[in-house]
């Protein structure tokens, strides 16, 4: 086995390669893991993160949105527990191989878009999603985060579990990284 990549060799690669494919192919369950993490953080809101991520799909799901928007809603603050000041690119970085440039530009900027709801009260700008006014994607992200990412913390609401959700990640991370999905403006 090599010490640096400079040594190594094709029979070297083989199995890091076939370990590696291995691995992607349990990446739907990986992201599940990384969201369950979410649980109990609450950060003083009604209900913790985890809940409001299940929420947040189950609003999308029951408004008649597709696979892929319904794992964006589901995942979308999944950044939350490493970088919470920037969670939104971190889960749009985690989720842009298997989405469409569109729904990546939509979770990378949804907490602007919330903004709206809330950003005076933090001395920021209510407006500051009208900046993107001419971006493609500015209806869909403002449909995400006005339909159901701000409506999605309330504790008598009928969330779905987890379970729900599986078949659509597995549909969704069995895509091919960086497949042809993720070269299209449609989603």
């Amino acid at each position: 086995m090599f010490r640096h990549f400079d040594e190594a060799t094709a029979a070297d690669w083989k199995p890091i390669d076939e370990k590696f494919v291995a691995f992607q192919k349990g990446i739907a369950g990986h992201m599940i893991a990384h969201l369950q993490l979410l649980a109990g953080h609450d950060l003083g809101y009604p209900i913790d993160r985890y809940v409001h991520s299940l929420q947040t799909a189950t609003r999308a799901l029951r408004d008649g949105a597709d696979d892929e928007m319904v794992v964006c809603a589901l995942l979308h603050d999944i950044g939350d527990t490493l970088a919470p000041v920037n969670h939104g690119p971190m889960a749009a970085a985690m989720l842009a191989p298997y989405i469409s440039p569109l729904n990546a530009w939509m979770i990378e900027h949804h907490e602007e878009f919330q903004g709206f709801f809330y950003a005076e009260y933090f001395g920021g700008d209510k407006h500051a999603r009208d900046q993107y006014r001419d971006h493609p994607a500015f209806a869909r992200t403002a449909r995400f985060t006005d339909l159901w990412d701000q409506k999605a913390f309330d504790r008598d609401y009928d969330t779905l579990p987890i379970e729900t959700f599986l078949p659509a990640m597995e549909r969704i991370f069995a895509r091919e990284p960086w497949g042809a999905h993720t070269r299209t403006e449609e989603a």
